[in-house]
Formats: structure tokens, sequence, C-alpha cells
């Protein structure tokens, strides 16, 4: 096995800018590949009270609280803050829901322990769970199509993985490593399973601390297209969509905030639950009829489906035409009756 050290040591960097708002990067994320983005988020109350303390950062983010219920993950300190699966593929953390003031309570017994276990909430929704915490620590995105989650525990490695979004991941307090490599690298990165993940993605099992490579030998080739990212408090990440990336929280205390936003409309739905019925529908099939549907999948999706429209009257076209709000609808509401009688 290589060791971490060894690993991390010969990745190359991501490119680095400076910017202070969102407009200045639109041209840069045109290019979909990823950058960081240094200073972005330095003036932040949230980054500014992490930089006093890590106890700090979460009496402010106690203060900006709604009285509820906050989900958090929690795991041993033989993980080594890694959320993963254990040998029978039963995770390695458990579940809870606390008030946020017991969860920072249990971080605040465990901050400076060297042998820290796992306390991790994942991807809170900030506009749901806070009252102006996302007015107070903003990079500008005026739609409400955008999702503002944030991340908050403490040493945690997040297994290699992907999100149809596209990512703006700003770091607010502690240090994050981010190893991302391109969506091609999906065969050399071994994905785990579909239906049984860690938090909803499926993920890399290899262990980026201690890679196997005679049990994942095609990870080499990956790693050829790998590149890191280093960030330091106030600094960002943008990940396009369908980036593979690996994301580690490197300090006792971290906290991250990130944007998701679609490129396309969102009644278009969501290509993994197309991948999925494909599977269930098709991928057992007998190989000569796999071929065919190979051929109509090109023919209706992959080729834009021109060839199937040229003789049929523009008004005639249905869901064979450009899909608008109305007739993605009308098609949505035409599967789920379909699945329901299957």
């Amino acid at each position: 096995m290589t060791s971490e050290a060894d690993i991390f040591s010969g990745i190359p960097p991501l490119p680095e800018y400076t910017a202070s708002t969102l407009e200045a990067l639109r041209p840069l994320m045109a290019d979909n590949r990823p950058f960081i983005i240094r200073g972005l988020v330095k003036d932040w109350p949230l980054v500014q009270s992490g930089l006093e303390s890590g106890r700090a950062a979460r009496d402010y983010l106690q203060s900006k609280a709604r009285p509820i219920k906050f989900v958090a993950s929690v795991g041993p300190p033989e993980s080594k803050g890694r959320l993963f699966y254990q040998d029978d593929m039963s995770m390695n953390f458990r579940i809870g829901k606390a008030d946020l003031s017991e969860i920072f309570g249990q971080i605040d017994q465990v901050e400076t322990l060297a042998d820290q276990p796992v306390i991790y909430m994942s991807s809170v929704n900030m506009k749901l769970f806070f009252d102006g915490l996302r007015e107070e620590n903003q990079i500008g995105f005026d739609t409400e199509d955008v999702l503002e989650s944030i991340w908050i525990g403490t040493r945690t490695r997040v297994a290699a993985h992907n999100d149809f979004p596209s990512n703006i991941a700003c770091v607010a307090v502690g240090r994050r490593r981010f190893t991302v490599f391109p969506p091609d690298q999906f065969r050399n990165l071994y994905i785990g399973p579909i239906d049984n993940t860690p938090a909803g993605r499926a993920v890399s099992l290899v262990d980026f601390h201690a890679p196997d490579f005679a049990t994942f030998p095609k990870f080499e080739a990956a790693l050829e297209h790998a590149r890191v990212a280093t960030l330091d408090p106030g600094d960002a990440i943008f990940i396009p969509s369908m980036w593979w990336h690996h994301v580690e929280g490197l300090s006792p205390f971290n906290v991250l905030v990130n944007y998701w936003w679609r490129e396309t409309p969102r009644y278009l739905g969501s290509p993994q639950n197309a991948l999925n019925h494909a599977m269930l529908a098709i991928r057992d099939l007998p190989e000569h009829e796999r071929a065919h549907w190979r051929e109509m999948f090109d023919y209706y999706v992959f080729e834009g489906g021109e060839g199937a429209t040229d003789r049929i009257p523009e008004h005639g076209r249905g869901v064979l035409g450009p899909l608008t709000a109305e007739a993605a609808g009308r098609l949505r509401g035409f599967l789920i009756k379909t699945l329901s009688n299957e």
C-alpha cells in the first residue's frame, strides 16, 4: 500500500484565482473545470468568528439556529474521520437528532482530542435551519434555484463522489482538502453500490489514505488525472457538474458552506433517476435486446431526436419536441402512471 503522504504529495494542485464577487467567477466557470478561489469569503462573519476559535464559531452559529432538531452522524475514533462502509457493507457511523446546543456540547468535549470521534452534520439547509445566517454570509447568488447548505463537524474524510449540480464550496472554519477527478474517471475509481451509500451518492471504494493498488489497480490511472486543493478559511473551490471529489476536514473543527445549482431547468428531472430505471428495465435483457435499446437511446436521447421528428408536424411532436415545463410535467405524469402499474 502507498502512504497518505505519498499520494497527496504527487498530485498537482488546481489552478487558483483571487476574486471577491460571483460575477468575476462566471467567465472562469464557463470553462467547466474546477479551480480554487482564494479569499472569496474571507470577510464573512462566520469566517472571522472561526479565526478567533472553534468555540467562537459555534457560538455564532448557535445564535442563528432555529429551535429545531439537527441531524448528526456519529462515528467511533477508530474510523479516523472516515465515513464509510464496514465489512458487511453497513455504515461505520450512526445517525441521530438533537438540539444544536447538545451537538456542539459534544464537540466541545472532543475538539482537542487527538483520537477524535466523528461528529458531523452534513448538507444542512441554511434557509430552513437558521435565521439570518445565509443573509450575513453570502457570495451573491440571486436565484431561488440555488441550494445553500452548511457542513459542520470534527475531522472527516468523505469518499470520492460526484454531484449532478455544479458547486461552489466555501471553507468557513478549519482547513479542507479536495481531491478532484474528471467525470470520465469513474471506471478507475471503483464506485460502490448506488442503492446503499453513506450519504445518497455512490462513492469510491478506495481509501485515499492507504490505497490498495493490488485490489484497485486502475486507481493508479485515476491519480494521473487527479488535482488537489488545500483550502484555508475564506477560500473556495468551484466543482463543475459530475466531477468526482474526495473531501477532508483537516482541522479539529470544520465548517463548509456550499452552493449547488443546475445549468438546466429543474423540470428536466434527474439523470440519475433515468439511469436507475434503465438498470431496472434494460440491463438484464438478452444481449441482442440491449443492443436494440442502445440504438433507441442514441436515436431519441443522445442524438437529440431530430431524425425522429422531421416527418411529424411541429404541433404534433409532443415530448419529441423541445421540452417545456408543461411538456415535462405531462411526461413526468405519464411516467408516474406507467411505473405505478408495473
